[in-house]
């Protein structure tokens, strides 16, 4: 029985990797070689989602120290992120990033011909965004 835990222990480490990096990256290589715009959107959309829920975790490691299934909740999420079926991290883009006005730093900007709103506020607000980045990491 000690080997078999063990066994599942070894598998359990090795699905973090395999499921947040190795699937994507190949994925994401089978997507830049192909025509379609569709896969494209999914893994980049994957990759913005996968580095931000990596940055909150680096910020907030002591308050998720405290939650002991964190960690198989997080590969549960990625795989909801990952997998062709649910195509999460596609999801979550265009409900939360593409839908949704974005504010900047001091003010609101505001397109109506515009369709991608998000990349009009990084695009034209570099200096708010460059030094609420300082800011926030000043402190």
């Amino acid at each position: 029985m000690n080997r078999l835990w063990t066994l599942l222990t070894y598998l359990h480490s090795l699905a973090g990797p395999g499921v947040m990096l190795l699937y994507p990256l190949y994925a994401s290589v089978v997507a830049i070689e192909s025509a379609s715009k569709v896969d494209d959107e999914q893994w980049l959309a994957y990759w913005i989602l996968y580095s931000f829920l990596t940055l909150m975790e680096m910020l907030l490691l002591p308050l998720l120290e405290w939650i002991p299934i964190w960690y198989d909740l997080k590969l549960a999420f990625v795989a909801w992120l990952v997998l062709p079926q649910f195509r999460g991290a596609a999801f979550i883009y265009e409900k939360f990033v593409r839908e949704k006005v974005i504010y900047k730093y001091g003010g609101a900007h505001k397109s109506p011909k515009s369709k991608n709103k998000f990349v009009d506020f990084v695009a034209t607000n570099k200096v708010s965004m460059c030094v609420f980045v300082v800011n926030f990491f000043s402190n």
